[in-house]
């Protein structure tokens, strides 16, 4: 959420900053117009009862003397419900004022390129070199298809489309790949690993921004509580110290977590359809930082060497892309993407973005540290993928498969995967 008294006096700057982002001037000149009302309201309000106050004194003063306050009490009657009346003015100013300041995205950071859409993102660098293969080389669901390892016609029946049964040596890789991340993200990176819950209510949603706005795009339990699945365990992590102050040497605070992650996937009819890329349930491996806000974009920097230490590990070629504002999520003030090439596809593919979102979340979620003047300050919220498992998986399938049939496996997975150096027809099963 954004700073209401910034956004009051650096309107213009404002409207500009948001207009990159989707947001219409008329947008903002309404917040304007909202906001000077509830200003107004709460100077009426506040003069009222100070007006109220002294007549209840005078009442109290008659009294005392054994005189008439019936003036007085009639006089207090009537302001008690014009004060009734400009508060009910005042409480509806502040829910449509509210209307709209939750659903006002962050500013972009000064160095996020400007655009529309995802055609006007920057690359950055590229690692390793494209997989080139002496044969046709199959799409990912058809590797798996033909080892036995991924059921999605089956998912499909239990569950419904965009669900999927692994199996055998499919559902080893993939609890192999979980366990590499977090072994690698605590031991070699610093952070504390955690396990979250898995249902989160609609004010933790709120914090971190997927709520009011993206109410759509996640699965609510359909009881009186308002419980949500987690869309990524972004959510429980940021909202660990929600409505808490930290102190200055708790910075920054470090977190990963393993998790499922529950997507309705509103709006991508249509779009990858097949396969593992876009499920309504997958695993990911999510890390959160709360830092100091000097110190934000250090993290931010270290935040996106993290997950590209773990393409490295497991070999495979990778890019690094600076999303536009256009194409940024709505609470990220900058965002790296790291889209892994997929060969089947002869493209690369998201599979981590490491976001800072500045204070936008934690102004949200209300969590502050002291600094060493004693000081309330708001931290700033780091998010990222360390990776996503199943496109993970879709990665080591489509760059690791063989001539035959079977998929070699990444050197640094074959300890977590019992000493099992392929996948094929043979063993797939286990």
């Amino acid at each position: 959420m954004l700073d209401r008294k910034y956004v009051r006096e650096h309107l213009e700057e404002v409207i500009q900053k948001l207009e990159v982002r989707g947001v219409e001037a008329a947008t903002l000149e309404k917040f304007k117009e909202l906001d000077e009302s509830r200003r107004q309201l709460l100077a009426i309000v506040e003069s009222k009862k100070q007006i109220r106050n002294k007549v209840s004194e005078e009442i109290a003063t008659i009294k005392k003397a054994k005189g008439n306050a019936d003036e007085q009490i009639a006089q207090m009657q009537t302001i008690g419900k014009e004060i009734s009346g400009f508060e009910a003015d005042l409480s509806d100013v502040n829910l449509k004022l509210a209307e709209i300041e939750h659903r006002l995205p962050n500013i972009a950071h000064t160095s996020v390129p400007a655009g529309e859409d995802e055609e006007d993102n920057i690359e950055n660098r590229r690692w390793g070199e494209q997989t080139s293969f002496d044969f046709e080389p199959m799409n990912h669901w058809d590797i798996a298809d033909r080892l036995g390892i991924l059921d999605f016609e089956r998912g499909g029946k239990v569950a419904g489309s965009r669900f999927v049964f692994y199996k055998g040596l499919g559902a080893r890789l993939e609890r192999a790949i979980y366990n590499f991340m977090l072994d690698t993200h605590t031991a070699q990176n610093g952070y504390t690993e955690v396990i979250p819950p898995y249902i989160v209510n609609e004010k933790s949603m709120f914090g971190t921004g997927q709520y009011p706005k993206f109410k759509e795009d996640t699965f609510e339990l359909n009881d009186d509580r308002h419980f949500v699945l987690i869309p990524t365990a972004e959510v429980p992590l940021t909202n660990y110290y929600r409505e808490e102050v930290l102190d200055i040497d708790d910075l920054p605070v470090k977190f990963t977590a393993m998790s499922p992650s529950f997507r309705s996937e509103a709006g991508s009819a249509g779009r990858d359809t097949r396969g593992l890329i876009r499920m309504h349930q997958f695993h990911k491996v999510e890390l959160v930082k709360l830092a100091h806000p000097d110190h934000s974009y250090e993290e931010l920097e270290e935040m996106l060497q993290n997950a590209e230490g773990i393409l490295q590990a497991l070999e495979l070629p990778y890019r690094v892309i600076t999303l536009c504002t256009g194409d940024m999520g709505f609470s990220a003030a900058k965002t790296y993407d790291i889209e892994v090439w997929v060969p089947a596809q002869n493209t690369y593919r998201e599979i981590s973005s490491c976001s800072n979102t500045e204070d936008f979340q934690a102004r949200r979620a209300m969590i502050r540290f002291r600094n060493s003047e004693g000081k309330l300050n708001y931290v700033h919220t780091l998010n990222g993928s360390g990776l996503a498992v199943g496109r993970t998986v879709v990665a080591i399938l489509e760059n690791y498969q063989q001539a035959d049939g079977s998929v070699k496996i990444p050197k640094v997975l074959v300890p977590y995967m019992g000493g099992v150096t392929e996948i094929n027809e043979q063993n797939a099963m286990g």
